[in-house]
């Protein structure tokens, strides 16, 4: 009898440091990281913001895991499954360590590109990759830790990851083609690019198989593998930077003062720039004549914007001002004229 009671005290001492453990775990949590994280939604700075949410859960999984360590010096154990359960106690605490590491580690490449590139966000795939590195390293240290060489285990992955490499090549290539499209920074998300092969839109992510665009203006959603974009001849409008220039194809009759009609069309193009969204404020308009056509002497208008959707408001502006002052002006647009010769049999 007195052995049972004696069972059952150590029995319930090691309960009570388990559960004494989740709660102080949990009271930390509500206490400690609600407050922290409230105090850093109130700063400027994100990287607080970071931390705090990169700490969740953690203080939980290690007080726990601390009461039951506790729980396990009670009385006395089975030395196979007191190592057995200590080996499990190494296994979570790094494991939890290495979650909150990965969480850190994708939020910081995340904000680091934000700081670097005008708030946009860092493609899908460095933040995996970011994530999968530090994840790794926890596997190792995990695996270290618990005595395992992992020399063996690194020759294996070696000539597994040949045979794997061997299977997925077409994965794999559209893998390193993304890693490749990132280093280069020659196509980057919110770029608006167009492809040889005619697809064109904003470059929304790229990610470990494909790069998605959304078309402009209807806003649909193309995929397209990261080979076939490192591979294809793309112009990007938005880079080496977002401004350009919108071409307007104009003709007027052969009767009309040219210096005059240039004179109108640089007027009506500043007025216009000044005044339409998406005009660049204070750019100079250029007008070259460069054609005599078959019923007008053509020239183009050109008007720099500030972006690449600017493009269609602002023409769409100019073409009516234009044909409006035009009009007041007495410059006529003719119509084309063909003449047809015939012949008598």
């Amino acid at each position: 009898m007195i052995e049972f009671f004696a069972g059952a005290d150590v029995a319930l001492r090691r309960l009570a440091f388990a559960l004494g453990g989740l709660l102080l775990g949990l009271l930390v949590e509500r206490l400690v990281i609600s407050r922290a994280k409230a105090l850093a939604a109130r700063t400027r700075l994100k990287w607080d913001d970071l931390i705090v949410e990169s700490a969740r859960g953690v203080p939980t999984v290690l007080l726990t895991s601390a009461g039951v360590y506790f729980a396990l010096a009670v009385g006395t154990l089975d030395p196979v499954l007191s190592n057995t359960m200590m080996s499990v106690l190494t296994v979570v605490i790094i494991g939890a360590v290495a979650v909150a590491l990965m969480r850190a580690a994708g939020g910081a490449v995340e904000m680091i590109s934000e700081t670097s590139d005008g708030a946009i966000k860092s493609p899908t795939l460095v933040v995996n990759l970011a994530r999968v590195a530090v994840g790794m390293l926890g596997v190792f240290i995990i695996l270290q830790n618990l005595g395992i060489d992992i020399t063996p285990l690194i020759t294996a992955l070696g000539i597994g990851g040949l045979a794997v490499a061997l299977a997925l090549q077409d994965t794999l290539g559209n893998l390193f083609a993304g890693v490749q499209i990132i280093l280069s920074k020659q196509v980057r998300p919110r770029d608006y690019i167009r492809l040889d092969t005619g697809e064109e839109g904003w470059v929304s992510d790229v990610k470990g198989r494909n790069t998605t665009i959304h078309t402009f203006p209807d806003g649909n959603m193309v995929v397209l593998p990261n080979s076939r974009l490192a591979s294809s001849v793309v112009k990007n409008y938005t880079r080496p930077r977002k401004a350009m220039w919108v071409t307007l194809a104009v003709g007027v009759s052969y009767d009309s003062d040219l210096e005059f009609v240039e004179g109108v069309a640089l007027e009506v193009a500043r007025q216009a720039l000044s005044e339409v969204e998406g005009g660049v404020t204070g750019g100079e308009p250029v007008v070259r004549y460069h054609s005599f056509g078959g019923s007008s002497i053509d020239f183009d208008l050109r008007i720099p914007v500030r972006e690449f959707e600017s493009q269609a408001p602002v023409r769409h502006e100019l073409i009516k001002r234009l044909h409006r002052r035009f009009n007041e002006e007495g410059i006529e647009i003719p119509f084309p004229i063909r003449t047809i010769i015939q012949h008598g049999s």
